[in-house]
Protein backbone atom coordinates (compact mmCIF):
# COMPACT_ATOMS: atom_id res chain seq x y z
CA UNK A 1 0.00 0.00 0.00
CA UNK A 2 1.32 3.24 -0.92
CA UNK A 3 1.45 6.24 1.17
CA UNK A 4 -1.08 7.88 -0.95
CA UNK A 5 -3.40 4.78 -0.58
CA UNK A 6 -2.37 4.65 3.09
CA UNK A 7 -4.16 8.49 3.22
CA UNK A 8 -7.39 7.59 1.79
CA UNK A 9 -8.01 4.80 3.51
CA UNK A 10 -8.79 4.88 7.55
CA UNK A 11 -8.76 2.03 10.14
CA UNK A 12 -11.28 0.97 12.20
CA UNK A 13 -10.32 3.59 15.15
CA UNK A 14 -9.73 6.42 12.86
CA UNK A 15 -13.63 5.62 11.34
CA UNK A 16 -14.96 5.60 15.13
CA UNK A 17 -12.93 8.77 16.00
CA UNK A 18 -14.74 10.15 12.68
CA UNK A 19 -18.18 8.77 13.59
CA UNK A 20 -17.69 9.01 17.35
CA UNK A 21 -20.75 11.14 18.75
CA UNK A 22 -21.00 12.09 22.57
CA UNK A 23 -22.23 8.61 23.23
CA UNK A 24 -19.97 7.01 26.77
CA UNK A 25 -19.58 4.31 25.10
CA UNK A 26 -15.81 3.37 24.58
CA UNK A 27 -13.96 3.30 21.43
CA UNK A 28 -13.64 -0.31 21.47
CA UNK A 29 -17.47 -1.08 21.98
CA UNK A 30 -17.61 1.13 18.89
CA UNK A 31 -15.51 -1.05 17.24
CA UNK A 32 -16.80 -3.73 17.24
CA UNK A 33 -20.32 -2.08 16.59
CA UNK A 34 -18.28 -1.11 13.03
CA UNK A 35 -17.52 -4.68 12.91
CA UNK A 36 -21.62 -6.10 13.42
CA UNK A 37 -22.86 -3.29 10.94
CA UNK A 38 -20.50 -4.78 8.45
CA UNK A 39 -22.17 -8.57 8.98
CA UNK A 40 -25.50 -6.83 8.66
CA UNK A 41 -25.09 -4.01 5.61
CA UNK A 42 -23.64 -5.63 2.45
CA UNK A 43 -22.75 -1.95 1.18
CA UNK A 44 -19.90 -1.78 3.92
CA UNK A 45 -16.64 -3.62 2.60
CA UNK A 46 -13.59 -2.17 3.65
CA UNK A 47 -10.17 -3.69 2.55
CA UNK A 48 -8.90 -6.11 4.37
CA UNK A 49 -5.03 -6.20 4.50
CA UNK A 50 -3.28 -8.71 7.24
CA UNK A 51 -6.83 -8.65 9.80
CA UNK A 52 -6.55 -5.05 9.56
CA UNK A 53 -9.59 -3.22 7.81
CA UNK A 54 -9.05 -0.07 6.00
CA UNK A 55 -12.39 2.01 5.62
CA UNK A 56 -12.08 4.42 1.64
CA UNK A 57 -14.05 7.55 1.98
CA UNK A 58 -17.37 5.55 0.25
CA UNK A 59 -17.28 3.65 3.17
CA UNK A 60 -17.02 6.62 5.70
CA UNK A 61 -20.02 8.17 3.89
CA UNK A 62 -22.17 4.73 4.13
CA UNK A 63 -21.40 4.49 8.08
CA UNK A 64 -22.04 7.86 8.67
CA UNK A 65 -25.50 7.81 7.01
CA UNK A 66 -26.17 4.27 9.03
CA UNK A 67 -25.23 5.46 12.30
CA UNK A 68 -27.75 9.29 11.71
CA UNK A 69 -30.67 6.27 10.55
CA UNK A 70 -30.04 4.44 13.24
CA UNK A 71 -28.68 6.63 16.48
CA UNK A 72 -30.42 9.69 15.64
CA UNK A 73 -33.67 8.84 13.74
CA UNK A 74 -34.64 5.57 15.54
CA UNK A 75 -34.81 3.19 12.75
CA UNK A 76 -33.90 -0.34 13.14
CA UNK A 77 -31.23 -2.25 11.42
CA UNK A 78 -34.15 -3.87 8.81
CA UNK A 79 -35.12 -0.43 7.81
CA UNK A 80 -31.67 1.27 7.49
CA UNK A 81 -31.10 -1.99 5.45
CA UNK A 82 -34.34 -0.68 3.24
CA UNK A 83 -33.06 2.77 2.68
CA UNK A 84 -29.31 1.54 1.74
CA UNK A 85 -31.18 -0.79 -0.95
CA UNK A 86 -33.42 1.47 -2.45
CA UNK A 87 -31.45 5.03 -2.69
CA UNK A 88 -28.25 3.08 -4.01
CA UNK A 89 -26.20 5.31 -1.34
CA UNK A 90 -26.56 8.31 -2.82
CA UNK A 91 -25.63 10.73 0.18
CA UNK A 92 -26.63 14.39 -1.23
CA UNK A 93 -26.20 17.91 -0.04
CA UNK A 94 -28.86 17.99 2.05
CA UNK A 95 -28.01 14.65 4.15
CA UNK A 96 -24.40 16.07 4.46
CA UNK A 97 -25.54 19.34 6.32
CA UNK A 98 -28.27 17.55 8.69
CA UNK A 99 -25.27 15.08 9.75
CA UNK A 100 -23.11 18.17 10.17
CA UNK A 101 -26.03 19.91 12.30
CA UNK A 102 -26.61 17.07 13.83
CA UNK A 103 -22.90 16.71 14.91
CA UNK A 104 -22.59 20.33 15.87
CA UNK A 105 -25.46 19.60 18.10
CA UNK A 106 -23.67 16.76 19.85
CA UNK A 107 -20.75 18.82 20.75
CA UNK A 108 -22.66 21.43 21.89
CA UNK A 109 -24.72 19.08 23.69
CA UNK A 110 -21.71 17.25 25.26
CA UNK A 111 -19.93 20.93 26.05
CA UNK A 112 -23.29 21.89 28.33
CA UNK A 113 -22.37 18.51 29.99
CA UNK A 114 -19.46 18.94 30.81
CA UNK A 115 -20.06 22.38 31.76
CA UNK A 116 -22.95 21.34 33.74
CA UNK A 117 -20.65 18.42 35.86
CA UNK A 118 -17.88 21.97 36.39
CA UNK A 119 -20.91 23.67 38.19
CA UNK A 120 -21.17 20.74 40.25
CA UNK A 121 -17.91 20.50 42.03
Amino acid sequence: MTDKQKRSYKTISEVVKILNTNNKISRNSQSHTLRFWETQFKQIKPIKINNRRYYDQKNIDILIKIQYLLKNQGMTISGVKKILNNNNLVIDDDDKKNINNLNIKFRLNKINKLIKNLKKD
